[in-house]
């Protein structure tokens, strides 16, 4: 018996198209997560104790910048 007859060649399709899309959707929920975060911190620290506005906004401007420094994409040498 004959094999059907196909385009289909295992690993042979291009996939950039697909691995950037994926980067993108990775991209924005790991960053998104971050200032969602950080948003309901300073709503928290505002709303809910004495430190108020300026407090809460200190707070959620500290998170964002240590979240940066620990989210940051690392270039490798490979």
């Amino acid at each position: 018996m004959a094999d059907p007859a196909s385009d289909y060649h295992r690993g042979a399709m291009d996939i950039r198209e697909q691995q950037a899309t994926f980067h993108l959707v990775m991209g924005l929920t790991k960053w998104g997560s971050l200032y969602l975060a950080a948003a309901l911190f300073w709503l928290t620290i505002w709303f809910c104790t004495d430190i108020g506005f300026l407090g809460g906004a200190a707070a959620a401007v500290v998170l964002v910048v240590l979240g940066t420094l620990l989210l940051r994409d690392r270039k490798t040498d490979h």
